[in-house]
């Protein structure tokens, strides 16, 4: 027992030693960052018909031998250069944008960057494709997220979205701009609903005789609380919030879905994709892999990605975080292997 508490020991000053340095580091490239502008990002471009292109090939290479490869390519060429003399006009352009939502919309940085920049360029005659997850979160966090979609729309330019796993609440919020909503079979559909919940601990402590005092100025500036005592009145106003904030959620479907019958499916209830076609929450059943494959045979299509650019101290953070995390584990292996 005295070699593990030593070798314990050994373990953690090492530990602590490598947290010391990378906080002096990144207190410095804090200091040294004071008064510079933040660091911006830089739009991805990257043209996915040259992916799928690159897959098929790839197959067929390992499926055919030298003879029967060397013909087909042959004829794809001919094909190809038939094709271009057909054409009259250049093909159409997809652009491809991701959303993964968590409870912050912390996505919705980029989708904003990413259409500001395709609104630059695109026409009436491309279409913008949103591959979109999200189970939801808060109401004003989506609610920006989703007037960026509106953007595309009121520039008069097709909007499809794409759902291979979740779109509800916020995240339904977002699909319902599309002009088309394309589901998985399986994914999570619906949640037309609103939902606030929060402890109370007043009763405890009371219990050990602690006051909370709660002080406002307004009539409801403050209706729950997590340490105050919380009144009827108070529980009245806040669910009269929620009720209102529902029902400018189902206006706002019905604004873009009309097809709806709203108040069939707001109802906070989810449906998987079979059964949200039914319900004409969605247009039709396809993954997004298949929809865009489908589209690169007919159109150029491009994904867009705008990434961030972290600075020093964000870097130096994440390093830290990461080590800290190593550490422990590392730790817990060990005492568990000498046990």
């Amino acid at each position: 027992m005295e070699f593990l508490a030593e070798y314990a020991s050994f373990l953690a000053k090492t530990a602590t030693l490598v947290i010391a340095i990378l906080v002096v580091l990144s207190a410095l490239a804090g200091l040294r960052g004071k008064g510079r502008r933040k660091a911006g990002g830089q739009l991805q471009v990257t043209r996915l018909n040259e992916f799928y292109k690159e897959l098929r090939e790839r197959l067929e290479s390992g499926l055919l031998d030298k003879a029967q490869l060397k013909a087909l390519r042959k004829q794809q060429a001919k094909g190809e250069k038939k094709n271009k003399k057909g054409k009259a006009q250049e093909p159409g352009r997809v652009f491809v944008l991701d959303f993964d939502g968590d409870i912050k919309a912390s996505a919705t940085e980029s989708l904003r960057n990413e259409i500001t920049a395709l609104l630059t360029l695109a026409t009436p005659r491309d279409e913008v494709v949103l591959r979109l997850e999200s189970g939801g979160g808060l109401v004003h966090s989506y609610g920006l997220a989703a007037s960026q979609l509106a953007r595309v729309r009121q520039a008069g330019i097709p909007l499809t979205v794409c759902i291979d796993k979740v779109a509800a609440s916020g995240g339904y919020m977002m699909a319902c701009i599309g002009e088309k909503i394309i589901s998985a079979p399986f994914a999570v559909i619906g949640s037309i609903g609103v939902v606030a919940q929060l402890p109370n601990i007043n009763r405890l402590l009371k219990k050990h005789d602690i006051d909370v005092e709660v002080l406002t100025a307004g009539e409801y500036k403050r209706t729950l609380t997590v340490l105050g005592e919380n009144t009827e009145k108070g529980r009245e106003k806040f669910q009269q919030d929620l009720d209102i904030t529902h029902q400018l959620f189902k206006d706002f479907v019905a604004r873009y879905r009309p097809q709806l019958h709203i108040d069939e499916v707001a109802t906070g209830e989810v449906w998987l994709g079979v059964a949200a076609l039914n319900r004409q929450l969605v247009d039709e059943l396809q993954t997004s892999d298949e929809y865009l494959s489908g589209r690169a045979r007919t159109a150029n299509v491009f994904h867009l990605h705008y990434a961030e650019r972290k600075s020093l101290q964000e870097r130096i953070g994440m390093a830290a975080s990461g080590s800290v995390e190593n550490a422990v584990v590392g730790l817990w292996s060990k005492l568990n292997r000498l046990r």
